[in-house]
């Protein structure tokens, strides 16, 4: 008799699936373990039994002293502080802090000589003697002359100083503040907008605050010039400091050495004028383009003074 082989593919396949759903009820009727009730607590069973000792003195004895052991340290020891903090500078602070000790230790001892010293000067009483009738009176005179000369002197500077409110005209020294007024790019022989930041008298003239002061601008090496020809048509002759550094001019950060260089060039280069040679004027003219093209911005409320020149 031969059996098909679909007939038994099939029958192994029914058998796995029945075998599967035995196994998953049987799984399904067990009890979980986690809701069981702790009827009973084991005692773990002791692999040796326990020694009696008629005494204390006979377990103490019988005691096996147990030594700790630490884990190396990943640093050296020499350079661990009290706290056990490490510190590679430890060994140079240790031999400052012997040193410092060592020197506050003799500070101390000289400290205590020199006062035993004071204190065996100071037991000495000395009386002073009282000085006769003409030398206090001579001594009065000197003070009351000393004290007339020294208010003379005093009236003398003010006067000679500011403190005289008199105008100031053009021949004298003055200073006035100013900012710059607006962030503004600058170039050789182009203006720059001042604003004034006080009233200021110039030539018998009153100039009030937040006055608008045009300038030129020429170059040096790491300044800016500027130079102030007149104020409301009013001729005058004004140099601006930096309010920092006191110095002529604006500090620029840049380094326009070359470019100082080159207006030197530029004043050189305009004295050269041959006929015969066209190329020669054409190269002049070259460098001064160049020359006309550096630039500085210079940034709002920019601080500085105006002195008369």
């Amino acid at each position: 008799m031969k059996i098909e082989k679909n007939k038994v593919v099939f029958a192994a396949i029914l058998a796995v699936i029945v075998i599967f759903l035995i196994c998953y009820g049987i799984l399904l009727t067990e009890p979980d373990p986690e809701e069981q009730q702790l009827l009973h607590t084991e005692i773990p069973a002791l692999e040796q039994e326990q020694i009696e000792y008629d005494s204390k003195l006979d377990a103490l004895n019988d005691l096996k002293e147990v030594k700790a052991q630490t884990a190396p340290s990943i640093y050296d020891e020499n350079l661990l502080d009290s706290l056990g903090y490490y510190d590679p500078e430890y060994a140079e602070k240790e031999k400052e802090r012997v040193v410092d000790s060592i020197y506050r230790a003799n500070q101390k001892v000289y400290g205590d000589q020199e006062s035993k010293t004071y204190a065996r000067t100071s037991n000495q009483k000395h009386i002073p003697a009282e000085p006769s009738p003409e030398v206090q009176q001579q001594e009065r005179q000197v003070v009351r002359q000393e004290l007339g000369l020294e208010h003379q002197l005093f009236f003398a500077a003010a006067t000679s100083t500011s403190l005289k409110t008199t105008p100031i005209n053009t021949s004298s020294t003055h200073v006035v503040q100013a900012v710059v007024d607006g962030d503004q790019v600058v170039k050789a022989n182009s203006r720059i907008r001042l604003r004034l930041t006080a009233s200021v008298s110039l030539q018998g003239r009153k100039i009030p605050k937040n006055t608008l002061v045009f300038g030129t601008i020429s170059f040096q090496p790491n300044r800016a010039l500027i130079t102030i020809e007149q104020i409301h048509h009013h001729p005058v002759t004004l140099v601006a400091y930096d309010l920092q550094d006191g110095l002529e001019g604006i500090y620029v950060e840049n380094n326009f050495r070359a470019q100082a260089s080159r207006e030197v060039m530029d004043d050189v280069l305009q004295d050269i004028n041959i006929p015969s040679l066209p190329q020669v004027s054409g190269i002049s003219q070259l460098l001064r383009r160049d020359n006309r093209n550096v630039k500085v911005t210079v940034l709002n409320n920019y601080r500085m003074l105006l002195k008369i020149k």
